[in-house]
């Protein structure tokens, strides 16, 4: 058993999972950039907006569970919100929200005794951010007193691409025990489970004492627990990450809290929350809460639409027009454009896996890649050479490094870079360049106080990534 804290101790933790993949918005999402870190809504992104929604409730700075391939978007995008102190907990490996959350929990105890974990998604949309911290503050009484609590939402239609849960009609205040969790209905089942008033959305939002969390993960799933336990036992301390052993944690079975727990706890109640929630998952739930024009059009980016209805079309980079259709998804990307029905966005992930078995990097990347110092951007490329833009960040610096396979020519266009070439260091400004023969090491930095861009031609007889030999590095690639 845990042994768990005296309820006035408990503090408020933040636990943000950011690990997922985000399919079923592609092209603009994608498995090196999944919809969690993308502003699909706004300025901020999904990560950015759930931080900032809690404002309200005074919690401790986040705890965040993440693919260890985001670590420095996470790390990036809440400093840019004002979170200098994140514990970024790093996954080796995807197992689901069962071991994600395990791993939290465990570390909450052997940092505080004990805490009141609020479990968020960070790739859902909220409208009504004070109904939300409303539910919130609803929950703490219970959660505190050891009960499994969990956020349903009012459902506002039909909708049969969700989960359920079954509420007691009565309950303390708002509080309702939950009867049961229901799997995504058939349409004549979702009208019948809305027209009852009985049954909510599973949010995937939860409220729970880290302690009782574990205690039900021990009595339902003891081989998920054992195998987190042995990952974090091993945890090495990188800065704000935390390295959990790889080794240990792939060994755990891969399941949701909801089938590993909530679905066999017996102590486990509901809060309604009506605030206008999505959890984003396609390209119409996009469109449904974002605003719409007269005719129903959500149009972002540049782009022209003419005698249209029911329309969402994302523009990228270039200009996208439509004549005379109705209820349609455009997507307009740098490398890829998605034209569907908006009835049948939730078969993007079928199009997405015909890329994978294809080998096709469309698939999993963008041309535009983001690295701790900043980003790149593919322009052009043949058989033995390629163009990039590269912008890196003020007071960044690229790894000290060498190539054995090809030669690079730097071209400055805003901004400062001091060059490391071999035993020469120096500086260039706008529309100077330098060349970097193959076999040379080298180093790129910005001591500027904007952004520093570039142009780099690469050319050579292989130009992947993994070409790389490093002998410094910062971020310790």
């Amino acid at each position: 058993m845990i042994a768990m804290s005296s309820p006035a101790s408990l503090r408020l933790l933040p636990v943000l999972l950011a690990g997922g993949a985000g399919t079923r918005l592609w092209p603009l999402s994608r498995e090196t950039y999944p919809k969690q870190f993308l502003p699909v809504l706004g300025e901020r992104s999904p990560l950015q907006a759930t931080w900032l929604r809690l404002a309200g409730l005074s919690p401790a700075d986040p705890l965040v569970v993440t693919n260890e391939a985001y670590r420095y978007v996470v790390a990036e995008q809440l400093r840019l919100v004002g979170v200098e102190t994140a514990s970024i907990l790093l996954e080796p490996a995807a197992r689901n929200t069962a071991p994600a959350i395990a791993l939290a929990a465990l570390e909450a105890v052997a940092r505080e005794g004990d805490a009141l974990l609020l479990v968020l998604p960070s790739d859902h949309a909220l409208t009504d951010e004070a109904a939300f911290c409303q539910a919130v503050q609803a929950a703490i009484a219970p959660a505190t007193a050891g009960r499994l609590t969990t956020f349903g939402i009012v459902p506002t239609y039909a909708e049969t691409g969700y989960g359920y849960i079954r509420a007691a009609q009565e309950g303390e205040g708002v509080v309702r025990d939950v009867q049961a969790f229901v799997e995504k209905p058939d349409a004549e089942t979702a009208a019948a489970y809305l027209a009852s008033g009985d049954y909510y959305w599973n949010s995937g939002m939860f409220l729970m004492r880290a302690s009782r969390y574990l205690e039900e993960l021990e009595r339902h799933r003891p081989d998920i627990l054992q195998a987190c336990r042995q990952a974090m036992a091993a945890t090495r301390r990188d800065g704000d990450f935390l390295r959990v052993d790889a080794q240990a944690f792939k060994a755990s079975p891969s399941d949701s809290i909801d089938y590993a727990v909530m679905e066999r706890a017996g102590d486990t109640v509901v809060v309604p929350m009506d605030a206008g929630w999505s959890d984003i998952g396609s390209w119409a739930a996009l469109w449904q809460i974002a605003p719409q024009d007269d005719a129903g059009n959500v149009l972002h980016g540049d782009v022209l639409a003419e005698d249209c209805r029911g329309l969402y079309v994302y523009g990228g980079k270039r200009l996208v027009t439509a004549l005379g259709v109705d209820n349609l998804v455009v997507v307009e990307t740098s490398d890829a454009v998605l034209v569907a029905a908006r009835d049948r966005v939730q078969d993007v992930r079928k199009l997405v896996e015909r890329l994978r078995k294809a080998e096709r990097p469309e698939a999993s990347t963008h041309r535009q890649v983001f690295r701790p110092w900043g980003q790149y951007e593919g322009i052009d490329e043949g058989s033995r050479f390629q163009v990039k833009r590269i912008t890196v960040k003020p007071g960044a610096r690229l790894s000290l490094q060498m190539h054995h396979h090809r030669a690079e020519h730097w071209i400055v266009v805003k901004g400062t870079a001091k060059v490391t070439r071999g035993d020469e260091s120096f500086l260039l400004t706008e529309n100077q360049s330098t060349y970097i023969p193959l076999g040379v090491t080298h180093r790129l930095e910005n001591p500027g106080a904007i952004p520093l861009e570039l142009i780099e031609v690469q050319s050579g007889s292989y130009l992947g990534e993994d070409d790389i030999v490093r002998f410094d590095d910062a971020y310790g690639r």
